[in-house]
């Protein structure tokens, strides 16, 4: 491990911040691109579901009182039944795109820091080629997490920890060919402790500035009639939510290298270049060289 893999290990709250705004300045046309294509229809979506799910709840409340004076009860439990399967099928159709373009733009922006590190030079069309080999241990490390995470919510446990190690398991399974799934989460767990406390400080402030910004569209788009202020605070919560979102997976992958490195876990910056080279063969015989824990 070399004096700068070294410095990484003893970045805190500040540093780590510098370190993820210097990769997307240094890789400012790449990582637009990227939004462009994934993080821009991903904030589209967690907006649009807003407007989705308010509209019908306040047509129902409505529906409900005008057929409750009328005592049109039999027509009003009709009323109800539609609306809520329509509810569901709306919902449903919303997480498979918030999970397709989550794990997208989870694989693209970490596979682009991973090459940051590495030196490896690339192109937005390499990242568009080196995607879909990612789809199979990323989408089984989400199932993994969102069980867990269901378990947890039914213990009424606390999820918050949880949660950071998923974002930290995503990176591991796109970094570490032989860790996804539960195996990502378990390594995650492990590279997390002993920096336990500004990673939650970190996603903690990241939390606050989501549901920030959700309660500012909230208040001005979704309960506002007004064009103008409607268009203008729109605008600007879909451009910090998009900042948000690649800012958030820029710090996940920085993360994952500090605690790489805090461990003294060698990085073998080597291997993981011929890793990522090998997501880009489409001929590769055999198994890749990985990192080395």
């Amino acid at each position: 491990m070399d004096s700068d893999e070294e410095k990484l290990g003893y970045l805190w709250f500040l540093g780590i911040c510098e370190e993820s705004f210097k990769i997307i300045v240094s890789w400012k046309k790449i990582f637009t691109q990227i939004t462009l294509a994934f993080i821009l229809p991903l904030s589209i979506i967690f907006f649009v579901q807003f407007q989705v799910s308010e509209n019908p709840k306040a047509r129902i409340q409505f529906e409900k009182y005008r057929l409750h004076h009328r005592g049109d009860n039999e027509r009003m439990d009709e009323y109800l039944s539609s609306q809520r399967i329509e509810f569901w099928l709306i919902k449903i159709a919303y997480l498979v795109f918030l999970l397709v373009l989550s794990l997208l733009s989870t694989s693209a922006v970490t596979y682009t820091v991973a090459c940051n590190y590495t030196g490896k030079s690339i192109t937005f069309k390499n990242i568009m080629s080196m995607v879909p080999k990612l789809w199979k241990p990323l989408t089984i490390t989400f199932i993994w997490s969102f069980l867990f995470h269901l378990a947890y919510s039914l213990c009424m446990l606390g999820t918050f920890f949880l949660s950071i190690v998923w974002q930290l398991a995503s990176v591991v399974s796109v970094l570490e060919e032989e860790n996804y799934g539960i195996k990502a989460m378990v390594k995650s767990v492990s590279l997390i402790e002993g920096k336990r406390q500004v990673t939650s400080f970190i996603f903690l402030l990241l939390v606050l500035f989501y549901y920030g910004i959700m309660i500012v569209y909230q208040l001005f788009v979704v309960y506002l009639w007004n064009l103008g202020i409607v268009v203008g605070i729109g605008t600007l919560c879909l451009v910090l939510q998009m900042l948000l979102f690649l800012s958030s997976l820029v710090i996940q992958t920085v993360i994952y290298f500090v605690c790489k490195s805090y461990h003294c876990e060698n990085i073998d910056m080597l291997a993981l270049a011929n890793h990522l080279e090998a997501l880009l063969s489409l001929n590769l015989r055999g198994k890749p060289p990985t990192m080395s824990s």
